[in-house]
This record gives structure tokens, sequence and C-alpha cells, in this order.
């Protein structure tokens, strides 16, 4: 059962805010994806919660209410060769920036989920705040949070099937045992981190 929440509404009502997060940072294949999203002031669904502590099901029937309801958003995908180049981090954050460059309108304040961020073209220091745990603090957060997992999972399930193999329509990439095992056996997809490893496949890396 999941655990019901109140989210915080805004931080600044005067101001446009556009809350921002980002999904799949522990994968070793697939890209991140990182959402942006400003929600009317007045936005509420009792489903909405930091999408990690959310079921599927729910994710999936609160994605079109939040793509439709929301007064912009938008969705942007970070390749694994760019996350190899950038780190898995600033590769979030690019994602992130990059998706809030696509809002129309254009957001006064922008509430980024986690502590790392940085200004880019139109946004300095004062325009900006990193709330850690924010998908579970900001509704618009957690609908940017809702937005980046959604969108991802369909993605790798999409490719799933050129490498069933490696069984992404499960575990999206992650390094579960499966996926660790058909590494092992099959080696590394053009959708693999090639900069991402795990304690199990360093002999394979390196002997």
């Amino acid at each position: 059962m999941e655990k019901t929440i109140t989210l915080k509404p805004f931080m600044h009502e005067d101001l446009l805010e556009a809350g921002c997060d980002e999904a799949g940072r522990g994968p070793l294949a697939g890209p991140v994806y990182a959402a942006a999203v400003i929600l009317p002031k007045d936005f509420h669904h009792p489903l909405l919660n930091d999408s990690k502590q959310m079921t599927e099901k729910n994710r999936d029937l609160l994605r079109p209410i939040i793509e439709r309801e929301a007064v912009a958003w938008a969705v942007e995908a970070v390749q694994a060769e760019e996350i190899d180049t950038l780190n898995i981090l600033w590769a979030s954050v690019t994602g992130m920036q990059r998706a809030v460059l696509r809002l129309d309108p254009r957001p006064q304040f922008l509430l980024i989920d986690g502590n790392k961020f940085r200004p880019f073209e139109g946004y300095g220091f004062k325009d900006y705040r990193t709330v850690v745990h924010g998908d579970a603090t900001y509704a618009s957060i957690a609908a940017a949070s809702v937005l980046a997992k959604t969108h991802r999972d369909e993605f790798m399930r999409k490719i799933a099937s050129d490498y069933p193999e490696y069984g992404w329509d499960r575990n999206m990439g992650y390094p579960t045992p499966e996926h660790i095992e058909a590494i092992r056996r099959y080696g590394y997809t053009p959708w693999h981190r090639k900069t991402f490893t795990v304690k199990e496949l360093e002999p394979s890396l390196f002997g």
C-alpha cells in the first residue's frame, strides 16, 4: 500500500515555478531521463508522490493527467555516450537544463531535486533552489519524477526487444543478477554506459 503524503504546491506563490527531476542515474544501460514540469498552483492529485514510492500502475495512471493538466512540461533523454563523457551527475543536470529550455511559458524559478545544479542560459543562482528529497516535498518535482520515470521505462521496454537477453523490460537497465549475467555472457551493447561497472564484472573488464 502506498504511503500518502502532503506535497507542497509551490515555494513562491507569485512566481511561475518549474519542478525538475531525473530517472535512471543508477542503471548500467540506457539514457538518463530528465523532466521539467510547471503545474497550476492549485494542482492536486492524491496519488502524486515521489515516483520511487509509487506503483507502476499509478505512475502510468498519473502520467497523462500531468501531461494534460500541466501549464507546461518537457522530457529530455541524455544518451549513454554523453553520460560517459560528462559523468552521470552532470549528464542528469544537463538533461534538466535542456528540459527547462523547452518549456513554454518560460519559468521564473526552478525547483531542483537533489543538492547539485549550476547556472545556465538565463538562470543564475538566485533563479533556482536545490531540494534534497524534493520529489517527496514539492508537487512539481514529484510530477517531474513521474514523467522522467515513465518515459524512461517506456523507452527501455522498446529497446529491450532488440536485446532480449538483457531483460531490460524487467530490470530497466539496472544491475540485477539477470542483467549482469547477460553482460558476462554476451558482452556490452551500444546502449551500455562504458564508464559504469559493478564488482561482479571486474574480472571480465580487467582480467
